[in-house]
């Protein structure tokens, strides 16, 4: 049963963080949604705060798997991050990056939260690299981070013009640094 009320409050916290923004949604509201008691949220997290980063660890395990299979289900390439990018710009529920959306909100680079968000993007950087290198791609590295900030890019200017067209360019930018015609 406390693991059903700890993974309560997680799936709360994730949608209301995500929906509303992190300073936005109090322990109160979260305690609403989820049906979780004070004693037990305590009993889990000792603040909102610890919330926040068992959050965010869990999206980037989630994320992170769901980005790998979304390219693994088209052929494994670096440029099929951004048509995986491009399905969930299409999602009514898109709201850009949650681990942009954290730094940004947070700011504090020494919090516990935005270095989660911080670490998510480089594990992200390291996949891509790791798709670059696979695909025969010298100095893999500095090309992810290219190819991420393309991506970040693409976060941002989905959310503000709510279509899937920055996947689309950010896409084609990548394909002319890559000198890949597909």
């Amino acid at each position: 049963m406390a693991t059903h009320a700890r993974e309560r409050l997680l799936d709360a916290a994730e949608e209301l963080f995500y929906a509303e923004g992190i300073r936005a949604v109090g322990v109160e509201r979260i305690l609403a949604e989820s049906g979780v008691g004070r004693a037990s949220f305590y009993r889990h997290f000792a603040g909102k705060d610890d919330l926040v980063v068992a959050v965010l660890q869990r999206r980037d395990q989630a994320w992170r798997a769901w980005l790998a299979e979304r390219v693994d289900a088209r052929s494994g390439k670096p440029l099929d991050v951004f048509d995986a990018l491009a399905e969930r710009f299409a999602r009514a529920d898109f709201r850009g990056c949650a681990f942009i959306n954290t730094m940004a909100e947070t700011a504090d680079t020494d919090s516990s939260a935005y270095r989660v968000a911080a670490a998510h993007k480089e594990r992200v950087t390291a996949y891509v690299a790791d798709l670059l290198a696979k695909s025969g791609h010298e100095d893999a590295e500095a090309l992810a981070r290219r190819l991420v900030l393309l991506m970040d890019g693409a976060i941002v200017t989905a959310l503000r013009e709510r279509t899937t067209a920055p996947a689309v360019d950010a896409r084609a930018v990548a394909a002319a640094i890559l000198c890949d015609p597909t």
